[in-house]
């Protein structure tokens, strides 16, 4: 069993304005791992893109993070997050949850740098992609204590 209930891999996301990150959580759902960075192309080529890794990967859920404020409220970043997040919701079967991201990104930044991670060219995408695991980590942490 995994943290959304049922055996299977979980996609997580971290929706950049430029890039998307993406994660995948291993079969029983008990630890995420970078998988890649798509860059953006447009919201139906996006969604495409994701309804293509989920497929392909066999996903039984999909963890969404998403950017509210320090002080919990939404932005207009939380916004596009939201209406983007309806898009997948209108085309996926797989049930998509969200989780709060805040400072996800700033996180993966500072690990990317403490593994040696030097140049910014280099950690850029990285960046992208740990914020993703980081994401699907807390959600799968949050539902094997529920």
């Amino acid at each position: 069993m995994t943290a959304a209930g049922s055996v299977g891999r979980i996609v997580g996301l971290d929706l950049g304005e430029r890039r998307i990150g993406v994660a995948l959580s291993d079969p029983l759902g008990l630890s995420a791992q970078p998988l890649e960075v798509l860059e953006r192309r447009g919201p139906v080529q996006d969604v495409r893109a994701i309804a293509a890794l989920v497929k392909t990967h066999d996903a039984t859920a999909v963890v969404v993070g998403v950017p509210y404020t320090l002080s919990g409220g939404e932005s207009e970043q939380t916004q596009r997050v939201l209406a983007f997040v309806e898009r997948l919701r209108a085309v996926m079967q797989a049930p998509i949850h969200l989780v709060d991201e805040r400072l996800t990104s700033v996180q993966g930044e500072r690990d990317l740098i403490a593994m040696g991670t030097r140049r910014e060219a280099r950690r850029k995408g990285r960046v992208d992609q740990v914020a993703a695991q980081l994401i699907l980590q807390t959600y799968l942490e949050m539902h094997r204590h529920a």
